[in-house]
C-alpha cells in the first residue's frame, strides 16, 4: 500500500493532499481567532456603553421597561400568534365541511339545492369569471394565511381565493363541472375577530403600569438625588440643609453622611479654635519682646532681633492661615473675574509685575472669597520671588473656572511637583516654592482652597514664559 496519511494531513477537493503546520499551528490559529471574536465583542460592548443612560433614572426604567418589552414580545409571538391560528383553523375548518357539502350538491347536479344550502349557510354562490389563482392575503393579516392554506387543503377543487378584494370578506373559488364557481364568506365565520384587542390591551395595561412605576421610582430616586446634592455641596465648601429620607437604606445613608459631616465639621472647628488660642497666645510674648527691644539702643544686633521677631511673627500668622484654612468663611455669591482683576491691581501696587488675561466679563460663582484671594495671592507671591513676571488667566469650562498664574523662573521639576504641595514641603532644587523664610505652606494653603471649593491646584510648565505654571480649579 501506498504512503499513509497523518493526522495533520488534509485531502483538498482535487484529491491533493497539504500537509497542515500541526497541532502548535492549529492551537494558534484558534487563539488568533478568538481573539478577534473577543475584540469585536469587547467593541461591541464599548459601544452598548456609550448609548446606554447613565443617570439612575435612565438605568433604573430601563430595567422596568425592558422586561414588560421582551414579556410582551414572548407572549404576542409564541402564544398569541399560535392561539389566533389554531383558532381560525378550527373555525376555517368547520366552514371547509360545509363547503363540501355545497359542493357536493352542484357536483350531483343539484344546482338549485345546492344555492338553497349555501343560503341557509350564509356563503354566497355564483359564477367565477375570471376564476382565481393562488392565494392573496395581507402580510400583516395574522390569520388570513391559515384560512387560505385551509380552504386550499380541505375543500376538493380549490382554485384560489382572495382575502384583500373586499374588507370582511373572504372569496374562493372552486372548480365544478358545470364551471368555476365562486364563493363569498363573512370573514367573521373563518377567524376570531379583532385579534388586536389583546394586544391593545396588553400595551395599555403595560403602559399605565409603566407610569405608575415611573412615579413611583422617581419618589424613590428623589431622596438619592437630594443625598447627592448635599455631599457635592458639601465637598465644595457649601453647607446645604439636608433631611434624610426615602427607604430605610436612603435614610441610614443620609443620617451617616450629616454624622460625618458633622464630625468634619467639628473636627476643623476645634483645630481653628485652638491654632487661634495658640496663636494668640504667641502673639503677646512677641509683642512684648518688640517693645522691650524698641526701648533698647538702636544698633545692628538689634535690628537683628527686630528682625527674628518679625519673622516669627509671620511664622505664626503663616501656620494659623494654613491650619484655619476658609474653615471660618461662609460662601457668597462672587464675580470671580473682579476678584482677580483686585489681587492683580494690589499686587501691582506692592511693586510686582502681573498680566492679566481672561478677567473682562463677568462669571458669578459660590465660593469663599477670603480663601480664594489667599490662594492666589500665595501663588502670585511665588512667582514674584522666583521670576520676574507673572501672567494671571481665567479659562472658563462648563464644568470648572480655572485660574492660572504662570512665571519665568525655573519651575518645578515634574518628579517633584507632588511633593511641593505637601504641607511643609522644603525642596532643595533649583525652585523651592516656599524658600526665603517660609515654612512650606503657601501651595499647600492653595491646594486645601481649591479642594474645599469641589476642584484641585495642578502645577506644569508654562509654554509661553518657561517657567511654573500653576493651575487653580474651582467647581462651578
Amino acid at each position: 500500500m501506498g504512503e499513509g496519511l497523518g493526522a495533520s494531513t488534509i485531502l483538498t477537493p482535487a484529491s491533493g493532499r497539504i500537509t497542515s503546520p500541526g497541532v502548535h499551528g492549529c492551537i494558534v490559529a484558534l487563539l488568533f481567532r478568538g481573539a478577534r471574536a473577543a475584540a469585536r465583542l469587547g467593541g461591541m460592548s464599548f459601544r452598548l456603553k456609550s448609548i446606554l443612560p447613565r443617570g439612575l433614572y435612565g438605568r433604573t426604567l430601563l430595567i422596568l421597561i425592558v422586561p414588560i418589552v421582551t414579556i410582551q414580545l414572548v407572549v404576542s409571538i409564541a402564544f398569541i400568534q399560535r392561539h389566533f391560528e389554531r383558532v381560525t383553523l378550527q373555525m376555517t375548518g368547520g366552514i371547509a365541511v360545509e363547503l363540501r357539502l355545497v359542493l357536493d350538491r352542484m357536483a350531483a347536479g343539484d344546482r338549485v339545492g345546492a344555492e338553497m344550502v349555501a343560503s341557509e349557510l350564509g356563503f354566497g354562490l355564483g359564477p367565477a369569471a375570471p376564476p382565481l389563482e393562488g392565494l392573496r392575503y395581507d402580510a400583516l393579516d395574522l390569520s388570513g394565511r391559515v384560512v387560505a392554506e385551509t380552504l386550499r387543503d380541505e375543500v376538493p377543487g380549490f382554485l384560489g381565493a382572495d382575502l384583500t378584494r373586499e374588507s370582511g370578506r373572504v372569496i374562493a373559488d372552486f372548480a365544478t363541472p358545470d364551471g368555476p364557481v365562486r364563493v363569498v364568506i363573512d370573514r367573521r365565520r373563518t377567524s376570531a375577530t379583532n385579534p388586536h384587542q389583546l394586544l391593545v390591551l396588553m400595551i395599555v395595561t403595560s403602559a399605565v403600569m409603566t407610569l405608575i412605576s415611573y412615579l413611583f421610582l422617581r419618589n424613590q430616586i428623589a431622596p438619592i438625588k437630594r443625598l447627592a446634592q448635599a455631599a457635592e455641596a458639601f465637598g465644595k465648601g457649601q453647607h446645604i440643609p439636608y433631611r434624610p429620607r426615602g427607604a430605610t437604606e436612603v435614610r441610614a445613608a443620609g443620617a451617616a453622611f450629616l454624622d460625618m459631616r458633622a464630625r468634619i465639621e467639628r473636627s476643623i472647628e476645634s483645630r481653628t479654635r485652638m491654632l487661634s488660642g495658640v496663636s494668640h497666645d504667641l502673639r503677646t510674648p512677641l509683642t512684648r519682646l518688640k517693645l522691650g527691644l524698641s526701648m533698647l539702643p538702636e544698633d545692628d544686633e538689634t535690628d537683628a532681633l527686630l528682625g527674628d521677631v518679625a519673622e516669627m511673627q509671620r511664622l505664626v500668622d503663616e501656620f494659623l492661615a494654613f491650619a484655619r484654612g476658609d474653615a471660618t468663611e461662609e460662601t457668597e455669591a462672587v464675580d470671580l473675574p473682579a476678584l482677580l482683576r483686585r489681587v492683580a491691581d494690589n499686587a501691582e501696587r506692592g511693586g510686582q509685575r502681573v498680566e492679566l488675561r481672561g478677567c473682562d466679563g463677568s462669571l458669578t460663582l459660590r465660593l469663599r472669597p477670603q480663601a480664594v484671594t489667599r490662594a492666589i495671592e500665595n501663588l502670585l507671591s511665588n512667582a514674584a520671588r522666583f521670576g520676574t513676571r507673572a501672567r494671571l488667566s481665567l479659562l472658563v469650562g462648563e464644568r470648572s473656572a480655572r485660574i492660572v498664574v504662570e512665571d519665568d523662573g525655573p519651575g518645578i521639576p515634574m518628579e517633584r511637583r507632588d511633593e511641593a504641595v505637601q504641607p511643609f514641603a522644603r525642596l532643595d532644587g533649583a525652585r523651592d516654592p516656599n524658600r526665603g523664610g517660609g515654612v512650606g505652606l503657601g501651595l499647600s494653603i492653595a491646594a486645601d482652597v481649591a479642594r474645599s471649593h469641589g476642584g484641585a491646584l495642578r502645577l506644569g510648565e508654562s509654554e509661553d514664559l518657561g517657567g511654573l505654571k500653576a493651575e487653580l480649579a474651582l467647581a462651578r
